[in-house]
């Protein structure tokens, strides 16, 4: 199933965007389910459609889908009952755990959703789409691009959290707790605890692998603008270090440059000067850049998203060249997959004495890089974005004696340590 996630700087249009890009993909002949995590109303404006705010009692992670046009399906996720249908399992199966506690369980209006329900909401969202199989195109419409690095980190995070916690070896003791809570007359709390350990990393793989498919891809949006590049650069290093995939950016609302207003017209300019170095920026390293124009206002129903969408069946001549190099001008309906770039361990034993590990992170800068050993792992840090590496094996018997960022990418260096390294003869 082919998942583009669409994420940008806060008000750029990604909801737009996503619309977009889901309606384009339908009239190509696919069913498309759109997920927002938008609770206000733009998606409802855009779409010409009104999206139920509230899940089912089942605790499904969105709301009823709507078909907001033909082949094409809206739904919007649904934190605040998913978090109460977690809250209530927990409840139901830790009940002897509370009764041996004296606590009064909670009831079900008493549920409210707590801060950081949202992002488990998104991804149990995803992993739901993927096993549902009603659709050939998941689209969604992330939270700004800081809070997607976050989200998408989060499973991988959270599986190393709980295996570091509770490590596999430890759980060897399962065994003795039927025999122990004979002996005590009451459940074990230990056989909760474990059980849900067990479901959470079964649940967080699974999302896990939904996020690391080779047919998701990452979608972004950004107005052209003066604090859009910093903005996406960080974001793009951000989610560079998770591994994931970038298929285009999408330069969105672009002004028209003919213009006979010198007040538009210099606004125009400055946008212009903008999308040229997002361009040159972009490009340099592969990434399409799509063009999508300011409709004069704001995108309502389905006509005006056909507008935008439109753009994904230019002719080829038609497409805007800058200096020389082609950039699409589209809504973000092209469907290629995007083949990710190697994190490569470069052997250089017999000409410098080093093993090399290059870790691709376009968009990061020197000043904002973070790199520490521990043990067998390798902490990455990008500005505001960290990652736990798990070195390779190779590299483990080695000592890093340095590291540089050259061309949008980090080289790690190792020299192998004479104790651990097999001695040749």
């Amino acid at each position: 199933m082919r998942t583009v996630l669409v994420t940008g700087p806060g008000g750029a249009g990604r909801t737009t965007v996503a619309a977009a890009t889901a309606l384009a993909a339908t009239r190509a002949g696919r069913r498309v389910l759109l997920l927002t995590c938008d609770r206000g109303h733009a998606p409802d404006t855009v779409l010409a459609a009104a999206l139920p705010t509230r899940g089912t009692d089942d605790g499904a992670p969105w709301a009823p889908p709507v078909e907001a046009a033909p082949g094409l399906w809206a739904a919007r996720v649904a934190a605040g009952e998913h978090f109460g249908a977690l809250a209530r399992d927990l409840q139901d199966r830790g009940t002897s755990l509370l009764d041996l506690l004296g606590a009064t369980p909670l009831d079900p209006e008493e549920l409210t959703e707590l801060p950081g329900a949202e992002p488990l909401a998104i991804l149990a969202a995803l992993r739901a789409a993927h096993a549902d199989g009603r659709w050939d195109l998941l689209v969604v419409d992330m939270p700004p691009a800081h809070e997607t690095v976050r989200l998408l980190a989060l499973p991988e995070q959270l599986r190393r959290y709980l295996r570091r916690l509770l490590p596999p070896e430890r759980q060897a003791a399962r065994a003795l707790r039927p025999m122990l809570a004979q002996l005590a007359r009451v459940p074990m709390p230990a056989q909760l605890l474990y059980d849900t350990v067990e479901r959470w990393q079964q649940e967080l793989a699974a999302v896990q692998e939904v996020i690391e498919a080779p047919g998701t891809t990452v979608r972004l949006v950004a107005e052209p603008g003066v604090l859009a590049a910093g903005a996406l650069r960080t974001a793009r290093a951000g989610l560079a270090l998770q591994g994931c995939r970038i298929d285009s950016l999408v330069a969105n609302r672009l002004l028209p440059h003919d213009s006979a207003d010198p007040w538009l017209a210099g606004l125009a300019d400055e946008q212009r000067t903008a999308h040229r170095a997002l361009c040159e920026e972009f490009l340099a390293d592969g990434v399409t850049v799509r063009d999508v124009p300011h409709l004069g206002r704001s995108p309502r129903g389905p006509a005006d998203l056909g507008e935008l969408a439109a753009h994904a069946t230019l002719p080829r001549e038609d497409r805007e060249v800058h200096e020389g190099r082609e950039v699409h001008e589209t809504s973000g309906a092209h469907e290629e997959q995007v083949p990710a770039e190697p994190w490569t361990v470069e052997d250089r034993l017999a000409t410098d004495g080093m093993l090399v590990w290059r870790l691709p992170l376009p968009g990061a800068d020197r000043d904002g890089l973070g790199l520490v050993r521990r043990g067998d792992e390798l902490i990455v840090g990008v500005g505001p974005f960290r990652r736990v590496l798990p070195l390779p094996s190779a590299l483990r018997r080695c000592t890093v004696s340095g590291a540089g960022l050259r061309d949008g990418a980090l080289s790690v260096r190792f020299i192998p340590d004479p104790d651990l390294w097999p001695r040749t003869t």
